[in-house]
């Protein structure tokens, strides 16, 4: 803790029972003769002790430092590389930003103390540029002190929960504070300031306090367009680092740069297009060697994540990465090109925050100049060997509008054929021994490559690492039967998705190799698992049949398992610990008795005094009730059998009459005839049994 600070510092801290100005600190000082000694640092004056302040004053700046203390530490993150980056790949986004965000202030300072300036300065400097405190940035350097800088974002990742508000701000508010402040006149923020908050009083916006919106314009508003609004172009070139001629001094894989090339060649997609297809490629700057390639027919991010992670995972994360022509190379992959025929939404994301986060350093470089893309000249060369092999002959199409062969676009080559050729003269090109670079001396690129690669320090990609160039597919819904996911007509099922059955999912794929599985996250970017294909099987396929069989029977029985592990009791069990209850062992005695009482049965009918004469014709009466008529009527069913009846004896015998035949017709397919008959059937059969 600080014991001693001066005047202005003490009443920057506003304490309770503390004056809040410079002068009212030295009076306070003065009068109640406070612990005081000479300021040893620039400016003089006196520096007082913290014993001297009011107690209330002392209690708050307790509170205040021990707060810091716990906010600026944090858990200590498990050593095992491998175990760092899953942790971090299971944290929310948000957490990962903040992380993001610290690794960018670090890559700051250690940029100024490369260039020079001391480790102090550049912390004051960049903590100053940035709000943020001098000790949080020497805790941020503690923590990925050891480490390679691919390993920094899981080592600046938060490791405490809570959540920071944000103070409202009326939009308009805010686009006129930025706008005025973004001038080429360059005005004071506090002016700036000062007439936002006239104008917000007079349109009734809210607005925070000066220092909140100073912080969000700096956090908000990258610093290369603030210094191009205020100080104009020039300035924002000296911010950009200047251009390495010399390759020399490199070793393998250490700075790699990238570019796309459009072929002049027709090939016919799989789906029966005709187009020119589109390559971006990446070559070590250390030896020319083409390190990775993928070809698509658009120029879109996909192509190029993609072969970032086909390097990364071949050879190793280089250091440095030089692109085309600034943010316009992201702006073109990222925008052109992208499929959205999809239910779901694949996610745009920009190539170039991949190699961020693995801690790659970017240059921005100037189009179409081979100095400073040295790829462009492997282009050129692939312009004049590749497109006019003789295996495209006839798909060329010349290398402008008016220098086109006379057999222009006389076929087109199978986008398998052309990538067979495509990967061999690849080869052939890094094979071609007699390079006449510095680096080269007679070799080739690919042993110019190899020979410095073996002996050079080279950081290989975690798991976890590797998920992040995959394409990700969001609103990927997970199916309630089954578990199951459903994408681009593939199924994929792992036992961890019926824990989300009906959920909306992510899903981290190769649209190149499908079926090796996605990795599955939330939407709020937690890593839940890899999903591997379920392939589906020639209908008659026994053998098939049979796997998916022990594969569904070896599920189930480690379900079983895992049920026996829950329940360790039986049912009998259960229900020997619940205790029986049996009631009272007697019942309870009424304290008090009521008499019976007469009760009128108004159901029982009073039976009246007959004479005997009155009862011999009651009983009569009752007789002749319950005596049955001699002749009952016949209901209708019995008629209608009858009558059915008596018209087939008539249709047997040929006098039946046409009307009467026509209604036995009808009449004989209902249930009632046919039920008759059987029973008829029935009882004459056991009529002659018994006979």
């Amino acid at each position: 803790m600080k014991e001693w600070r001066s005047a202005a510092e003490w009443a920057d801290l506003k304490l309770p029972a503390m004056p809040t100005s410079k002068a009212g600190v030295i009076l306070r000082a003065t009068t109640g003769k406070w612990r005081s000694r000479p300021r040893e640092e620039q400016g003089g004056g006196l520096e007082y002790h913290m014993s001297s302040l009011p107690t209330a004053a002392q209690v708050k700046l307790t509170l205040l430092e021990k707060k810091s203390r716990q906010s600026a530490e944090t858990a200590a993150p498990p050593a095992n590389r491998t175990e760092l980056w899953r942790w971090y790949d299971g944290l929310p986004d948000a957490k990962k930003a903040k992380a993001r965000m610290r690794a960018e202030i670090l890559d700051a300072i250690v940029a100024l103390h490369r260039n020079g300036v001391t480790k102090d300065v550049a912390v004051m400097t960049v903590a100053q540029h940035h709000n943020v405190g001098p000790s949080t940035i020497y805790n941020w350097l503690k923590l990925v002190a050891g480490h390679d800088r691919a390993d920094w974002l899981p080592c600046l990742a938060p490791h405490h929960a809570g959540r920071t508000a944000t103070v409202e701000c009326d939009p308009a508010a805010w686009d006129m504070l930025k706008s005025d402040y973004l001038r080429a006149a360059a005005p004071p923020f506090s002016d700036c300031y000062e007439r936002m908050v006239r104008a917000a009083k007079e349109q009734g916006w809210s607005v925070p306090s000066e220092r909140t919106l100073l912080r969000r314009l700096t956090a908000t508003v990258h610093p290369a367009v603030i210094v191009m609004a205020r100080e104009g172009a020039e300035k924002v070139k000296q911010m950009f680092p200047a251009q390495e001629r010399d390759r020399s001094h490199f070793t393998a894989l250490e700075a790699i740069n990238g570019d796309g090339h459009r072929w002049d060649l027709w090939v016919e997609w799989p789906d029966g297009t005709v187009a020119r297809p589109n390559m971006v490629a990446f070559q070590d700057l250390y030896s020319g060697m083409i390190l990775a390639w993928r070809v698509d027919q658009t120029a879109n991010s996909w192509s190029v994540r993609l072969a970032i992670g086909d390097l990364i995972e071949d050879y190793g994360i280089p250091k440095k990465c030089w692109l085309d022509n600034g943010r316009d190379f992201a702006s073109k992959w990222l925008t052109g090109g992208i499929p959205n025929r999809y239910r779901f939404k694949v996610r745009e994301e920009e190539p170039v925050g991949i190699l961020t986060q693995l801690g790659v350093e970017i240059h921005w470089t100037t189009p179409y100049s081979g100095q400073s893309k040295p790829i462009e000249r492997a282009f050129r060369d692939f312009a004049s060997d590749i497109s006019r092999h003789p295996a495209f002959e006839g798909a060329y199409t010349g290398n402008s509008p008016v220098n086109k062969p006379e057999n222009y676009r006389s076929r087109a080559i199978k986008l398998e054929d052309f990538l067979k050729v495509l990967a061999s003269e690849i080869n052939q090109h890094n094979d071609r021994i007699g390079r006449i670079a510095r680096n080269c001396r007679g070799r080739s690129f690919r042993d110019t490559f190899l020979d410095s690669h073996k002996d050079a320090v080279v950081t290989r990609a975690t798991e976890e690492q590797r998920r992040l160039w995959l394409l990700a597919a969001e609103g990927v819904t997970v199916s309630n039967r089954d578990g199951a996911l459903k994408l681009f007509g593939n199924r994929y099922w792992a036992d961890f998705l019926h824990l989300h059955m009906g959920e909306t999912v992510a899903a981290r794929f190769d649209p190149e190799f499908l079926h090796d599985g996605v990795h599955v996250y939330r939407l709020d970017g937690v890593y839940l698992g890899h999903a591997p294909v379920l392939e589906a099987a020639g209908f008659d396929s026994a053998d098939a049949a049979r796997e998916h069989a022990r594969q569904r029977r070896r599920w189930l029985n480690a379900n079983k398992a895992m049920l026996d592990a829950e329940r360790r009791m039986s049912a009998a069990q259960v229900a020997s610990l619940v205790p029986l209850n049996l009631g009272p062992a007697a019942p309870p005695e009424a304290k008090v008795v009521q008499l019976p009482r007469p009760v009128l049965d108004l159901k029982q009918t009073p039976k009246p005094d007959l004479t005997v004469v009155q009862e011999e014709r009651r009983e009569a009466l009752v007789t002749e009730f319950r005596r049955p008529d001699a002749t009952p009527a016949k209901d209708e069913k019995t008629l209608r059998l009858e009558k059915a009846a008596r018209i087939e004896a008539a249709i047997t015998a040929g006098t039946a009459v046409e009307a009467e035949a026509a209604w036995f017709t009808r009449y004989s397919r209902q249930p009632e005839w046919k039920a008759f008959k059987r029973l008829a059937e029935d009882f004459s059969t056991d009529a002659q049994a018994t006979a």
